[in-house]
Protein backbone atom coordinates (compact mmCIF):
# COMPACT_ATOMS: atom_id res chain seq x y z
CA UNK A 1 0.00 0.00 0.00
CA UNK A 2 1.29 3.35 -0.40
CA UNK A 3 -0.40 6.30 2.28
CA UNK A 4 -0.72 10.13 1.24
CA UNK A 5 -2.27 10.37 4.61
CA UNK A 6 -0.30 9.52 8.17
CA UNK A 7 -1.98 9.99 11.37
CA UNK A 8 0.83 9.44 14.22
CA UNK A 9 0.22 8.72 17.99
CA UNK A 10 2.33 11.07 20.00
CA UNK A 11 2.71 9.01 23.59
CA UNK A 12 4.87 6.05 22.66
CA UNK A 13 4.91 6.69 19.50
CA UNK A 14 6.62 9.75 18.64
CA UNK A 15 8.09 10.16 22.14
CA UNK A 16 8.83 8.29 25.24
CA UNK A 17 6.55 10.15 28.28
CA UNK A 18 7.04 7.20 30.76
CA UNK A 19 8.54 9.75 33.42
CA UNK A 20 5.76 13.01 33.18
CA UNK A 21 2.96 10.74 32.83
CA UNK A 22 3.66 8.61 35.75
CA UNK A 23 5.50 11.36 37.84
CA UNK A 24 1.21 13.43 37.31
CA UNK A 25 -0.47 10.20 37.86
CA UNK A 26 1.47 9.28 41.57
CA UNK A 27 1.43 13.08 42.13
CA UNK A 28 -2.82 12.78 41.43
CA UNK A 29 -2.97 9.48 43.53
CA UNK A 30 -1.32 10.57 46.19
CA UNK A 31 -3.91 14.31 46.57
CA UNK A 32 -6.50 10.77 46.66
CA UNK A 33 -4.19 9.08 49.55
CA UNK A 34 -2.64 6.93 47.82
CA UNK A 35 1.17 6.27 47.64
CA UNK A 36 2.93 4.28 44.64
CA UNK A 37 6.07 3.18 45.28
CA UNK A 38 6.79 1.23 41.78
CA UNK A 39 6.39 4.12 39.13
CA UNK A 40 6.01 1.20 36.67
CA UNK A 41 2.78 0.11 38.18
CA UNK A 42 1.61 3.48 36.20
CA UNK A 43 3.02 3.07 32.19
CA UNK A 44 -0.57 1.66 32.32
CA UNK A 45 -1.89 5.24 31.72
CA UNK A 46 -0.06 5.42 28.96
CA UNK A 47 -2.27 5.43 25.92
CA UNK A 48 -5.63 5.45 27.15
CA UNK A 49 -8.11 8.51 28.47
CA UNK A 50 -6.73 9.77 31.75
CA UNK A 51 -10.02 9.21 33.72
CA UNK A 52 -10.90 5.86 31.62
CA UNK A 53 -7.80 4.68 33.18
CA UNK A 54 -8.07 6.26 36.97
CA UNK A 55 -12.01 4.15 37.05
CA UNK A 56 -10.19 0.67 35.89
CA UNK A 57 -6.93 0.55 37.96
CA UNK A 58 -8.09 2.18 41.34
CA UNK A 59 -11.85 2.22 41.06
CA UNK A 60 -13.16 5.46 40.87
CA UNK A 61 -16.35 6.84 40.21
CA UNK A 62 -16.31 9.38 37.32
CA UNK A 63 -16.79 12.07 39.95
CA UNK A 64 -13.21 10.74 41.76
CA UNK A 65 -11.83 9.90 38.37
CA UNK A 66 -12.60 13.05 36.72
CA UNK A 67 -11.42 15.45 39.81
CA UNK A 68 -8.08 13.14 39.72
CA UNK A 69 -7.76 14.30 35.99
CA UNK A 70 -7.53 17.93 37.51
CA UNK A 71 -5.11 16.89 40.08
CA UNK A 72 -2.90 14.95 37.43
CA UNK A 73 -2.91 18.08 35.09
CA UNK A 74 -1.91 20.46 37.88
CA UNK A 75 2.02 18.82 38.08
CA UNK A 76 1.57 17.89 34.13
CA UNK A 77 1.19 21.74 32.85
CA UNK A 78 4.51 22.94 34.49
CA UNK A 79 6.35 19.63 34.91
CA UNK A 80 5.61 16.45 33.66
CA UNK A 81 5.16 17.68 30.00
CA UNK A 82 8.42 18.06 29.86
CA UNK A 83 9.49 14.82 31.64
CA UNK A 84 9.66 13.43 27.98
CA UNK A 85 12.27 11.67 25.64
CA UNK A 86 11.94 11.78 21.75
CA UNK A 87 12.42 8.74 20.31
CA UNK A 88 15.78 8.40 18.22
CA UNK A 89 15.20 8.14 14.20
CA UNK A 90 11.67 10.40 14.65
CA UNK A 91 12.41 13.54 12.99
CA UNK A 92 14.38 12.21 10.36
CA UNK A 93 11.66 10.16 9.92
CA UNK A 94 9.15 12.80 9.64
CA UNK A 95 11.47 15.07 7.57
CA UNK A 96 11.63 12.19 4.97
CA UNK A 97 8.23 11.87 4.91
CA UNK A 98 7.73 15.21 4.47
CA UNK A 99 10.15 15.74 1.48
CA UNK A 100 7.81 13.20 -0.10
CA UNK A 101 4.57 14.78 0.31
CA UNK A 102 2.92 13.28 2.66
CA UNK A 103 0.24 14.57 4.86
CA UNK A 104 0.91 14.37 8.74
CA UNK A 105 -1.75 14.33 11.22
CA UNK A 106 -0.91 14.59 14.73
CA UNK A 107 -4.10 12.20 16.49
CA UNK A 108 -3.36 12.33 19.97
CA UNK A 109 -5.79 11.18 22.98
CA UNK A 110 -3.27 13.98 24.54
CA UNK A 111 -5.08 17.00 25.50
CA UNK A 112 -4.46 19.41 22.31
CA UNK A 113 -2.93 22.18 23.96
CA UNK A 114 -0.78 19.83 25.77
CA UNK A 115 0.35 18.07 22.11
CA UNK A 116 0.85 21.16 20.93
CA UNK A 117 3.48 22.36 23.29
CA UNK A 118 5.31 19.22 22.99
CA UNK A 119 6.01 19.51 19.48
CA UNK A 120 7.30 22.87 19.31
CA UNK A 121 9.33 22.29 22.90
CA UNK A 122 10.99 19.26 20.33
CA UNK A 123 11.12 21.26 17.07
CA UNK A 124 8.81 18.84 15.38
CA UNK A 125 5.31 21.34 14.71
CA UNK A 126 7.10 22.28 11.02
CA UNK A 127 6.28 18.63 10.01
CA UNK A 128 2.38 18.24 10.76
CA UNK A 129 -0.33 19.63 8.45
CA UNK A 130 -2.77 19.10 11.78
CA UNK A 131 -2.20 18.68 14.86
CA UNK A 132 -5.64 16.99 16.40
CA UNK A 133 -5.78 16.24 20.44
CA UNK A 134 -8.32 15.38 23.00
CA UNK A 135 -10.21 17.84 24.68
CA UNK A 136 -9.65 19.13 27.85
CA UNK A 137 -13.61 18.89 29.02
CA UNK A 138 -13.17 15.13 27.87
CA UNK A 139 -16.01 15.20 25.88
CA UNK A 140 -13.45 14.11 22.77
CA UNK A 141 -11.30 11.98 24.78
CA UNK A 142 -11.50 8.57 23.46
CA UNK A 143 -8.76 7.62 20.22
CA UNK A 144 -11.68 6.62 18.06
CA UNK A 145 -12.91 10.13 18.38
CA UNK A 146 -9.78 11.73 18.22
CA UNK A 147 -9.16 10.34 15.00
CA UNK A 148 -12.87 10.86 13.67
CA UNK A 149 -12.20 14.48 14.32
CA UNK A 150 -8.98 14.47 12.35
CA UNK A 151 -10.26 13.03 9.32
CA UNK A 152 -13.03 15.65 9.22
CA UNK A 153 -10.20 18.36 9.74
CA UNK A 154 -8.45 17.27 6.48
CA UNK A 155 -11.65 16.31 5.14
CA UNK A 156 -10.46 12.94 3.82
CA UNK A 157 -12.96 10.76 1.86
CA UNK A 158 -10.57 8.08 0.20
CA UNK A 159 -9.77 6.34 3.43
CA UNK A 160 -7.49 3.82 1.63
CA UNK A 161 -4.81 6.60 1.16
CA UNK A 162 -4.78 6.89 5.29
CA UNK A 163 -2.76 4.91 8.41
CA UNK A 164 -3.02 5.48 12.00
CA UNK A 165 0.19 4.87 13.29
CA UNK A 166 0.67 4.33 17.18
CA UNK A 167 1.86 1.70 20.02
CA UNK A 168 -1.26 1.07 22.10
CA UNK A 169 -4.61 -1.15 21.45
CA UNK A 170 -6.53 2.04 21.75
CA UNK A 171 -4.63 3.22 18.27
CA UNK A 172 -5.23 0.82 16.03
CA UNK A 173 -9.26 0.15 17.48
CA UNK A 174 -9.72 3.43 16.79
CA UNK A 175 -8.12 2.82 13.04
CA UNK A 176 -10.58 0.22 12.65
CA UNK A 177 -13.36 1.64 13.96
CA UNK A 178 -13.08 4.68 11.21
CA UNK A 179 -11.91 2.08 8.25
CA UNK A 180 -8.42 3.06 8.55
CA UNK A 181 -5.60 0.77 7.90
CA UNK A 182 -2.92 0.89 11.45
CA UNK A 183 0.66 0.20 11.66
CA UNK A 184 1.32 -0.87 15.39
CA UNK A 185 4.98 -0.35 17.10
CA UNK A 186 7.15 -2.28 18.97
CA UNK A 187 9.09 0.66 20.97
CA UNK A 188 5.91 1.80 22.26
CA UNK A 189 4.30 0.99 25.30
CA UNK A 190 2.57 -1.91 23.42
CA UNK A 191 3.30 -5.76 23.11
CA UNK A 192 3.19 -7.64 20.18
CA UNK A 193 0.57 -9.82 21.71
CA UNK A 194 -1.82 -6.01 22.08
CA UNK A 195 -1.10 -5.21 18.40
CA UNK A 196 -2.38 -8.61 16.90
CA UNK A 197 -4.88 -9.00 18.92
CA UNK A 198 -6.61 -5.45 18.24
CA UNK A 199 -6.15 -6.58 14.06
CA UNK A 200 -2.87 -3.56 13.56
CA UNK A 201 -2.44 -4.35 9.48
CA UNK A 202 1.27 -4.07 10.08
CA UNK A 203 3.64 -4.64 13.03
CA UNK A 204 6.52 -1.97 12.96
CA UNK A 205 9.77 -3.49 15.48
CA UNK A 206 11.42 -0.07 14.95
CA UNK A 207 11.33 3.67 13.55
CA UNK A 208 12.82 2.79 10.12
CA UNK A 209 10.00 -0.23 9.97
CA UNK A 210 7.25 2.57 9.74
CA UNK A 211 9.13 3.87 6.45
CA UNK A 212 8.86 0.56 4.91
CA UNK A 213 5.14 -0.11 5.29
CA UNK A 214 4.18 3.38 4.41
Amino acid sequence: MSYDYLLFDLDGTLTDPGEGITNSVAYALRKQGIEVTDKKELYCFIGPPLSESFSRFFGFSMEESLRCVEYYREYYRDKGIFENLLYDGIPELLATLKSRGKKIILATSKPELFAKQILDHFGLTEYFDHICGASMDESRNKKAAVIEYALETVKLDDLARAVMIGDREHDINGAGLNGLDSIGVLFGYGDRPELEAAGATYIAESVEDIKKFI
